[in-house]
């Protein structure tokens, strides 16, 4: 094991064993019956709850690299049928960010790179049969607020999601949490 997950294990414990979890107790239905698609990236882990007035147990939060939903029926669109039809949400935001890493991804930059770490031309293979050609699909989408256009058109069409849910978009600069409607 690594020492940075040693380290985070170790401070785990404390963290059990001090209770400091008591203070995040809630239940796992979202209060403001919200559900969020964002991005990973770090700067938006603690700045987007911060800018929208977020605390533990309000909305559910999903995310992934660019905010973006890469199949109809894949684990972003199931987290939301979960969250709509199980946990009560009513309302979706997709907040993409300013300056996000996925819009000038280089595909074939990637698909060298996992070459070089040992990925096999089979495996990118079978990636392209399953799937989608991996460069492709590793390439970056360009303008952000379009992405989020493209995203949330895809959750209001989508056939199994009932057209009273409220889907709505934005984009949020990473520096200062200031959002805008897309």
């Amino acid at each position: 094991m690594n020492e940075r997950v040693r380290k985070m294990l170790e401070y785990n414990r404390v963290f059990v064993e001090n209770e400091l979890y008591s203070k995040y107790a809630t239940s796992k239905y979202p209060d403001r019956k919200i559900a969020i698609l964002s991005c990973m990236d770090t700067r938006m882990t603690e700045l987007l709850p911060a800018a929208l007035g977020f605390k533990n147990g309000d909305v559910k939060m999903i995310k992934n690299a660019g905010a973006q939903i890469s199949h109809p029926y894949g684990s972003v669109i199931f987290s939301f049928l979960i969250a709509i039809y199980e946990l009560g949400v009513d309302t979706v935001l997709v907040i993409g960010h300013d300056d996000c890493g996925v819009q000038i991804l280089d595909g074939l930059n990637i698909v060298e790179k996992m070459k070089a770490k040992g990925i096999t031309q089979e495996a990118l293979a079978e990636a392209e049969r399953n799937h989608r050609n991996p460069v492709e699909w590793l390439t970056g989408f360009g303008d952000v607020s379009q992405t989020v256009e493209k995203t949330v058109e895809m959750i209001q069409t989508h056939p199994l999601i009932y057209n009273g849910v409220e889907v709505y978009g934005f984009v949020m600069n990473p520096e200062t949490g200031e959002v805008r409607e897309v």
